[in-house]
């Protein structure tokens, strides 16, 4: 009886993918969470519970903060529409990340190690590593600056304490990765708390709001507008998340037959579909902020972190406003760089079968991100380390393509994924995310060439 093409595909990749413990993603945590047998349905999502606000945490990073406080400064409400769109091109990309992580029980990375030659992996390797240390950088300076704003601390001191973050890890994982996700979602939490206080203080109007949401022309006609509407994108549709997910949503004991994938894939795509709702509502909460506190008082020139912090109270009429601003801040580069270290370990293990501590991981790219910082601010001071942040969300942008095409390259492709292969409609709908952020990227491209 002749093999089907769709077997000997599945039998290159179990043979490429040995059941060892040194092949699964983050094997120290792999399956180590239970899912309750016979428990009720909101039981069973709970346990499920998780993986999508540690996904959730990059798109509400420092990087963030930048790209947001520019746009509310400098546009009002208009980019408004941009966090929308990029929020629901993340939930959309999210859950097919969870989907191809649940249903081959591979994350991204070794699922291209598994079908591209290697010089394509190496590529994507690259391009992802690029992406880490790019989101490692906005981590390593917005967490300089809270603690500069919290502490007085110097900017170069920050940048350097940025590094023992490490520790925080490793003592999280010993304890549980339960315990990581807590401490993850407990942060968060604090930041929602921050934002929602500011933005009660700001008491923005609604009607300019609303309208802010609806996408507007001038938004692709202005140049300038429309280079902080990529950055958005890229602070917020994050490539390394990808890999992220469809490795995180391996932690949990859900039966591996064909219904318990299926039941898995929707309450993981429930979870990251709510967390990520959140991150619109900070991402929102931070430019409607920006857009209440500086653009209709006169000061649409504020860009920067440190700026924003030191009118944000009196412009508000809330002592307290800085303070909070700061604290979020600081939570978000600490949540940040927990997330980016998992990835980090994803990407390297997947795409080279290497393995390396993680504090040994942290440290160098830390190390690649510090550098730089530690540069611009000797040359050109907290104005340099502004303009470096909003500079990393482009760069993350522009490695959004080397992600997101293999990923609805496989999950669009019934050969790899059987049964759970994307319907016909929801594959357009992704192949039509990707060709936007193809467009957007080579638009961006060509008018830092050409402009």
């Amino acid at each position: 009886m002749p093999v089907s093409p769709a077997s000997h595909l599945r039998t290159a990749l179990n043979s490429v993918f040995s059941a060892q413990e040194s092949r699964l993603s983050l094997p120290e945590a792999h399956a180590s969470i239970a899912v309750p047998e016979g428990a009720s349905r909101l039981r069973r999502f709970l346990a499920f519970v998780g993986p999508g606000y540690m996904v959730s945490v990059g798109y509400m990073d420092p990087g963030n903060w930048a790209t947001d406080l520019a746009g509310g400064a400098q546009f009002g409400f208009t980019l408004l529409s941009v966090i929308m769109l990029s929020n629901l091109m993340a939930i959309l990309l999210q859950s097919l990340a969870a989907r191809l992580g649940i249903a081959t029980g591979h994350d991204l990375a070794q699922a291209c190690r598994a079908y591209f030659p290697r010089s394509v992996n190496i590529l994507l390797w690259l391009a992802c590593e690029v992406a880490i240390i790019a989101c490692d950088l906005a981590e390593v300076i917005g967490t300089a600056i809270a603690l500069q704003l919290l502490f007085g601390m110097p900017l170069l001191l920050g940048a350097c304490l940025s590094a023992l973050d490490a520790i925080v890890l490793l003592l999280l994982m010993r304890l549980g990765f339960r315990w990581l996700e807590a401490f993850v979602m407990a942060l968060l939490s604090l930041i929602a708390v921050c934002f929602a206080f500011q933005i009660a203080a700001a008491a923005p109007p609604v009607a300019a709001i609303m309208k802010g949401f609806i996408p507007s022309p001038v938004i692709l006609t202005n140049p300038q507008m429309l280079y902080v509407a990529i950055g958005i994108v890229g602070a917020t549709v994050m490539p390394h998340n990808l890999y992220l997910h469809s490795a995180l949503v391996q932690t949990r004991t859900y039966a591996r037959t064909s219904a318990g994938r299926r039941e898995a894939i929707r309450w993981a795509t429930l979870d990251s579909t709510i967390a990520l709702m959140l991150a619109l509502f900070v991402n929102a909460g931070i430019l409607i902020v920006a857009a209440a506190a500086f653009h209709t008082t006169g000061h649409q020139d504020v860009a920067e972190i440190d700026q924003a912090y030191k009118l944000i109270s009196p412009l508000l009429g809330l002592g307290i406003a800085s303070t909070l601003f700061a604290v979020a801040l600081l939570a978000a580069g600490t949540n940040s760089t927990v997330t980016g270290t998992l990835a980090g370990q994803i990407v390297m293990e997947g795409f080279l079968h290497l393995r390396m501590a993680p504090w040994a991981r942290r440290l160098l790219t830390r190390g690649l991100a510090i550098l730089p910082v530690i540069l611009v601010t000797l040359l050109w001071g907290s104005k340099g380390t502004g303009d470096l942040l909003v500079f990393s969300q482009i760069v993350l942008s522009m490695q959004l393509p080397f992600a997101v095409i293999p990923l609805v390259w496989f999950v669009s492709d019934r050969q790899k994924m059987g049964e759970f292969a994307l319907s016909r409609p929801v594959s357009f709908l992704s192949w039509g995310v990707a060709g936007l952020i193809l467009i957007l990227n080579f638009k961006l491209l060509y008018d830092t060439v050409c402009g």
